[in-house]
């Protein structure tokens, strides 16, 4: 029990040492780096293998990291937009198929490197120069000039079928955690919540009407709102986790305008 709670712990702590955004709110971000928010799955490159963002190791293929550097290295796997389901059944795979040529890894960040953000990438790109891994992509970087550059950009990208932006302070060191020198840019919030029941047709009983979700706060509400008719007939499983839009919250505390997303396997 007691090597089951220091397992759980460090995970845990793992999750929480990865560098993550926080929502935009109208900061100044003139001069920072911005760059498309890829919807794949997170990739940490420890120096010897692949983990989730939750320290789970992550099966590929050998050729797939050939030449990887002995430092760490973050990014994201992923092989285009609107791709996500196909990406995580490849990738979240407990044996690698042959489906890991579709797969490319891009990075975006060089933890625990010395120097700012430029000089960080800079020595993976320095690396792979060097040691070339065709798997192996940079996320493009764009100095943003000003607030309309930025809504510009998200527009752009956003009729393209992208998820959204994220925008970097360049003159930091690494840092882990949360912090406002890394921001999220979305059209649209996103959450996950537990599917606890489903909800029915009561004029045909096999097509699902909502799905009810529980969220991390013990919130309760029906998630109803963008599902195709094929998922009506085969909905999610109760007991597993879907990812939703929203644009807000109600009164009560609810997202406002929820629409399914996907199912989010275990990372």
């Amino acid at each position: 029990m007691k090597k089951l709670l220091l397992f759980f712990f460090f995970i845990s702590c793992f999750a929480n040492n990865l560098q993550k955004p926080m929502t935009y709110d109208k900061q100044n971000i003139k001069g920072w780096y911005m760059s498309e928010k890829l919807d794949g799955i997170r990739a940490y490159w420890d120096g010897k293998q692949l983990l989730t963002k939750n320290g789970n190791k992550i099966n590929t293929k050998k050729e797939f990291t050939k030449n990887f550097p002995s430092f760490e290295l973050d990014g994201e796997l992923w092989t285009k937009r609107g791709d996500f389901e196909n990406i995580q059944s490849i990738v979240l795979d407990d044996i690698a198929s042959n489906k890991w040529s579709e797969i490319t890894y891009n990075i975006f960040e060089v933890p625990n490197a010395k120097g700012d953000f430029q000089t960080r990438l800079n020595k993976a790109k320095n690396w792979f120069k060097n040691k070339p891994n065709k798997y192996i992509k940079f996320v493009p970087q764009i100095k943003c000039k000003d607030k309309k550059h930025l809504q510009e950009f998200l527009e752009k990208l956003v009729s393209k079928n992208a998820e959204g932006v994220i925008i970097k302070n360049p003159h930091k060191h690494y840092f882990q955690g949360r912090s406002q020198d890394i921001l999220k840019v979305k059209k649209f919030f996103d959450m996950e919540g537990k599917i606890i029941d489903i909800n029915y047709d009561k004029k045909d009983k096999y097509r699902m009407k909502s799905l009810v979700i529980k969220l991390q706060n013990n919130i309760v509400f029906n998630l109803g709102g963008g599902f195709t008719n094929k998922q009506r007939y085969n909905p999610p499983k109760i007991g597993e986790i879907v990812t939703f839009k929203y644009y807000g919250f109600t009164k009560y505390n609810k997202p406002k305008f929820a629409s399914f997303l996907r199912v989010r396997k275990k990372e």
